[in-house]
């Protein structure tokens, strides 16, 4: 700001004269000179004659206004209460008519010096007071016919609201004046007199101190005298000449119409060079302030880069950990699917070594069967041979009994030859009798051979049929298995690739284990899954799959698993 800039504020309010430094040469307005005012806010002590007669005013002006209020709001009153009636009040409401507007009167002058007491002035009440007796004067003063027709008789009526108006104004006034010097912005009136004897400069005058509310009559005197002073010193300096000062001397002219004294317009250059200084301080100072907060925050930066450094460093570790982990494990189920391939596949052997020897045991068992008929045959075909021999021996034994007949006929000879015959054909049956008995014994045993070796075919035939269940089941295990590997396999991958917390893994792991154990939660609550979950997988099994040493966090692993299942997880 130079010096010719108008200042953003009015000059302060301030009686001292500062003594100007700028000009060296500038005089030294002396507050006590002759014809000058030293102390503006000094008044003049009132005297004790003064005093009593204040009071003896002040008692009159109590006793006399509310008198003279009564006497006209009486006559108000019943002048009012008539008009009422003729003008087509009721009898119950016409003597209201009045009360209503004397106590609006009231009303709205007490309201207005309340707000005055309280700083908050509204002029539309104390104009609504003046307005309501107006009203009252023009009611009074046409109640005995028109005011033109008789016009003493008419302000006779009048008269009396108009003196109380005034009276009101009076105390207002008082009032007003009261609570101004209490608040310490009472403002001295210009006298009338020099609006007379200075009609031209007095407006000038007053419009000086308005804008800068100067409430000092005396001392907007001295402020003059100051300046005309000043001016007058200016001129004989420089021989009447004023456009050979400088500008700072010739500051207390053209700051005087915004309110400055003539010491604070000469003191301006150096109160501005000393804000100069003094913003010029502040911004080095600022200046300084913000290098040494952006190296700290530079500082605190590197610190927060190094802090965040660490903690990236510890969560990569950590990841990548989870993620070794978890490439571990599903190695391991890898290996796991690999070894339960392997087993499938032996078992796959096996159960083709078992149908291997399920169809030698039942070619053993058909030709055990071939061989039992081949026995039961020769035993027929010896019971034939036993019943031929019977025959014969019975055709041997008639033979006997016909040679013993004809032993008396046929000579010796004959007979020893028929009797050789016949013990030669006796001997012969007893000979293929004892063979067809051996025929019999080696087809009973051939058969009881037959039966023994269909009986180890068929418990050959059963216990390859169970091995080939085991296997089947052995099978169906290991692709269950092989099946639970791939879907953990996918699992472990999917959470590689969403960046699952271990927590999460963990709890995704419990889900997967409920749902190979055969938990279904169609139409299952929250708190249903989570009973089905308790029921089928144990605290000790979630520990023993993740090797999870407390009781309370594998438990909370199986409600947050029962929570995600009741969510739609499926692996």
């Amino acid at each position: 700001m130079t010096i010719t800039e108008l200042p953003r504020t009015a000059a302060p309010n301030d009686p001292v004269s500062y003594t100007p430094t700028a000009v060296s040469d500038a005089p030294t307005f002396v507050s006590d000179a002759p014809g000058s005012v030293s102390e503006t806010d000094k008044r003049k002590p009132i005297k004790t004659g003064n005093d009593r007669l204040m009071t003896v005013l002040s008692v009159a002006v109590a006793a006399g206004g509310p008198l003279v209020g009564a006497i006209g709001f009486a006559m108000s009153y019943s002048t009012l209460a008539k008009k009422a009636l003729s003008w087509g009040f009721s009898e119950s409401l016409a003597p209201w008519f009045p009360v209503g507007v004397d106590a609006s009167i009231l009303v709205f002058l007490a309201l207005d010096l309340y707000l005055i007491r309280k700083d908050t002035p509204w002029p539309l009440l104390r104009m609504s007071a003046h307005v309501m007796t107006g009203a009252t004067i023009w009611f009074n003063a046409s109640s005995q016919g028109h005011i033109t027709d008789d016009p003493v008789r008419a302000a006779s009526h009048g008269v009396m609201p108009f003196l109380f108006v005034i009276g009101v104004e009076a105390g207002r006034r008082l009032f007003i004046k009261k609570t101004q010097l209490e608040a310490g912005t009472a403002t001295d009136r210009i006298p009338f007199h020099r609006w007379i004897l200075s009609p031209v400069a007095t407006p000038r005058f007053y419009r000086r101190m308005r804008l800068h509310d100067v409430t000092s009559y005396p001392e907007m005197i001295r402020r003059q005298q100051e300046l005309t002073g000043y001016e007058q010193w200016l001129k004989r300096k420089y021989n009447g000449d004023l456009s050979k000062a400088s500008e700072d001397e010739r500051l207390p002219m053209k700051m005087a119409p915004y309110g400055y004294t003539v010491a604070q317009a000469l003191a301006m250059p150096e109160q501005q060079e000393r804000q100069a200084e003094a913003r010029a301080e502040e911004a080095e100072r600022r200046r300084l302030d913000a290098e040494t907060r952006r190296e700290v925050a530079l500082k605190q930066a590197e610190a927060d880069r190094l802090v965040a450094d660490g903690e990236l460093e510890a969560v990569r570790a950590r990841v990548e950990g989870n993620t070794a982990q978890a490439r571990a494990h599903a190695k391991a189920q890898a290996n796991a699917a690999e070894r339960a391939s392997e087993v499938e596949e032996q078992a796959l052997e096996t159960a083709l070594v078992a149908e291997a020897r399920a169809r030698q045991a039942e070619a053993d068992r058909k030709m055990s069967q071939e061989r039992e008929a081949q026995a039961a045959a020769d035993l027929r075909a010896a019971e034939l041979e036993r019943q031929a021999a019977d025959k014969r021996k019975q055709a041997a034994q008639a033979d006997r009994e016909a040679a013993a007949e004809a032993q008396a006929i046929e000579t010796q000879a004959i007979a020893e030859a028929r009797k050789a015959a016949s013990e030669a054909n006796r001997a012969a049956a007893e000979t293929e009798e004892a063979a067809a008995e051996t025929l019999r014994r080696a087809a009973e045993k051939n058969r009881q051979a037959a039966q023994e070796v269909e009986q180890r075919a068929v418990a050959d035939a059963n216990a390859q049929a169970a091995r080939q269940r085991e296997a089947e089941a052995e099978l169906a295990a290991a692709e269950t298995r092989l099946a639970a590997a791939e879907t953990e396999r996918r699992a472990v991958e999917i959470e590689d690739e969403a960046k699952a917390s271990p927590r999460e893994r963990a709890v995704r792991r419990v889900a997967r284990m409920a749902l190979a154990a055969g938990l279904t939660v169609d139409g299952l609550a929250h708190e249903d899954i989570h009973h089905e979950l308790r029921e089928r997988i144990s605290i000790a099994d979630i520990q023993r799959e993740l090797a999870v040493s407390s009781t309370d966090t594998a438990s909370k692993y199986r409600q947050e698993a029962a929570v995600l299942i009741g969510d739609g997880y499926r692996p």
